[in-house]
């Protein structure tokens, strides 16, 4: 079933850091479509991107979604700041906030770094980011899959980038 809706891109970049599961691969490419997402980079990873798993999940999506694969997360993210991209790293640190919490981001070209599936993101670029962000948990557990937490993407376009102003 294909939408009637319009496309839309958004200035919102989606920075993996070191991201390995192909299912999660897949869902990611699925999610960042459905968002409008204007590119991924998947750092410090190994993909099949001829994976089974990986297109099972992703359903063609990453047909769509412009990607590309880098060798280095934290020179990404800088390269990507001296763009004009604002960084938000999605991991709960001890100074992070609540995604729900967020202020207004200037310039609003945005990337979004998520971590690995073990490890989360790397400490080098949690000090480099500008904002460090967490989606606010009321059980015991202490982490998300990183697809259900990338989808909080959505919380960060609907409240820059589509919300009236």
């Amino acid at each position: 079933m294909e939408s009637n809706q319009a496309q839309k891109k958004f200035p919102l970049a989606l920075v993996a850091d070191g991201l390995q599961s192909p299912a999660n691969v897949g869902s990611l490419f699925r999610v960042c479509e459905a968002f409008g997402i204007e590119k991924i980079y998947f750092c410090n990873s190994r993909i099949n991107f001829d994976s089974p798993r990986l297109k099972k999940t992703a359903r063609n999506t990453q047909d769509n979604v412009p990607f590309s694969i880098e060798a280095n997360t934290l020179d990404k993210v800088k390269e990507l700041k001296k763009k004009g991209y604002t960084i938000v790293s999605l991991e709960i640190t001890n100074s992070s906030q609540s995604i729900e919490l967020l202020e207004t981001i200037a310039p609003y070209k945005i990337a979004l770094i998520v971590g690995n599936e073990q490890e989360g993101i790397s400490e080098d670029v949690l000090k480099f980011s500008d904002i460090c962000t967490h989606i606010q948990m009321f059980g015991i557990n202490s982490s998300m899959n990183v697809v259900q937490a990338s989808s909080n993407a959505n919380t960060i376009i609907n409240k820059f980038y589509t919300s009236k102003k």
